[in-house]
């Protein structure tokens, strides 16, 4: 005899596990015959239709999965977490585009029908497949079916309505990846749909990635796109300025815009001031238009020194992250940014790759003390920071409550002024990660080679734990002198290649 608590189990367990086997068989079996599975769809029960359209997914029933979209029982179908599993024949693809578009070319839809959003993101929806009768909680509710009626009162309604009038049209969810000439071909074949029923079918793109694609081509995208559906954006192109310019009017169009990412923008050496001046104009009016945009990163700005203060003046509310990298800053930029309204909420501020070693660093101080109630994550890795510079810095960072990480990687820092970081940040109970440099006592020339025998990582280490603090994690990040990879330490270095024998 099992004890009682094992045989619940048991049962309970078979219980779970049992039905899946069960309608796989079943969907197996009736699509054996597709005609016949087709037929069966009206009077399908709602649990058969997930693992019935995984089987014929996975089986390429094109026929049977153009009928089952057009009698699907769900709010949602989330396509695109079956796509990530099942690598997508495009024939398939199609014929879930094609049963779609023959819905929406009727006057009046299939009474079973129930279909509101195909969810083509890879990332959502994990567990609906899993859980395909959607009775767990954690499904989201726009997959549930509607409460099932006794089967008396339905075979009533269902005597009463065939069929009911089109509604509103069905979204399409999909995060859009902009690259070379050319499409994958199911991005081609959903965009030439979206384009034919623009009235009836709205593609909607949360995350948008734009590389290198010809501007006509992105245009021409962009039209069929929902633009106030776009919440991530990142332009990752080699543009001149007046290309952005032809680009940001649609930039304008994405009001729900919270993250921005420009990179690589470069003026041509023929642009006159006035023309520069213009395309700049062109792009910061747009942020007037961008009332959520909460975080923005600009990379590789040629056009951005001195004219920091006509980027941000025009955001109409606080960010919460600020990247300015590999760019050009100038000291009344740096000036502007200590007092810009738009950034008194930093939560990220990111500077890396910006060269701060001729500029007075107390703008910077100021911003820091303005941001320490806020501010979780700071980057000043690549800025040529000198030992009096960093210095004037850390009364400021010892006021950062919410600081969390901290990297200041390839700036020439002594360990005496390490020590003073280490002493000055011992009392922010949640700054967990600093990454630092090799202070210049490890380097044995002034050519700037790194002696592996003169590390001081091991004197930090001891003080750490000398202060109550040894869980936190001080990393020193050195670059190679042979290749220039990084050479990272922590109790012990993890050499480059380039130290290990032959």
């Amino acid at each position: 005899m099992w004890p009682e608590d094992d045989s619940f189990q048991s049962r309970f367990t078979m219980g779970v596990r049992a039905p899946p086997r069960l309608l796989e068989l079943a969907s197996q079996s009736l699509l054996q015959n597709e005609a016949l599975a087709i037929v069966a769809l009206e009077e399908l029960p709602i649990e058969l239709f997930p693992p019935l359209f995984m089987a014929a997914f996975a089986g390429r029933h094109t026929q049977a999965l153009k009928a089952m979209v057009q009698a699907w029982p769900f709010p949602c179908l989330p396509l695109g977490a079956l796509m990530k599993d099942h690598q997508p024949h495009l024939e398939t693809f199609q014929a879930v585009l094609d049963g779609l578009d023959i819905l929406l070319a009727q006057e009046v839809r299939p009474r079973r029908w129930k279909l509101q959003v195909l969810d083509l993101r890879q990332n959502t929806h994990q567990d609906f497949w899993t859980l395909w009768s959607g009775i767990k909680a954690s499904v989201c509710s726009l997959l549930e079916p509607e409460p099932a009626q006794p089967m008396q009162k339905r075979c009533k309604v269902e005597a009463q309505v065939v069929l009911k009038p089109a509604q509103a049209p069905v979204e399409v969810l999909v995060d859009l990846c902009l690259k070379e000439d050319t499409l994958d071909e199911t991005i081609s074949y959903l965009l030439k749909k979206a384009k034919q029923r623009r009235s009836l079918l709205h593609l909607r793109c949360q995350k948008l990635r734009i590389f290198t694609m010809p501007m006509q081509s992105i245009r021409r995208i962009l039209k069929v796109v929902q633009l106030d559906s776009i919440q991530d954006l990142e332009v990752n192109c080699i543009w001149k300025l007046a290309t952005l310019g032809r680009f940001v009017p649609h930039l304008g169009r994405m009001g729900n815009l919270r993250r921005l990412l420009l990179s690589r923008i470069h003026i041509l050496p023929r642009t006159t001031p006035d023309q520069e001046e213009h395309f700049v104009d062109q792009l910061t009016i747009q942020f007037l238009n961008l009332p959520h945009l909460q975080k923005l990163y600009l990379d590789s700005i040629s056009f951005l020194e001195g004219r920091l203060h006509q980027v941000l003046r025009c955001l109409k509310t606080p960010l919460e992250t600020l990247w300015i990298t590999n760019c050009l800053i100038s000291e009344s930029d740096l000036a502007y940014l200590s007092q810009c309204p738009s950034v008194s909420q930093l939560k990220d501020l990111g500077l890396s790759g910006v060269n701060l070693t001729s500029l007075s660093l107390e703008p910077l101080k100021v911003l820091i003390e303005w941001t320490s109630a806020t501010l979780q994550d700071l980057d000043l890795d690549e800025c040529g920071i000198m030992d009096s510079q960093f210095s004037a810095l850390l009364p400021a960072l010892s006021c950062c409550s919410q600081l969390t990480t901290f990297s200041f990687c390839g700036n020439p820092i002594s360990m005496a002024v390490l020590e003073s970081l280490l002493h000055h940040t011992m009392g922010l109970s949640k700054l967990s990660h600093v990454l630092y440099p090799s202070p210049l006592e490890s380097y044995e020339d002034v050519r700037g080679t790194l002696h592996l025998g003169l590390l001081l990582h091991a004197r930090l280490k001891q003080l750490l734990c000398k202060s109550g603090r040894p869980s936190m994690f001080w990393v020193s990040a050195s670059p190679c002198p042979h290749c220039g990879d990084q050479i990272l330490y922590d109790t012990e270095p993890i050499l480059c290649p380039c130290y290990l024998p032959d």
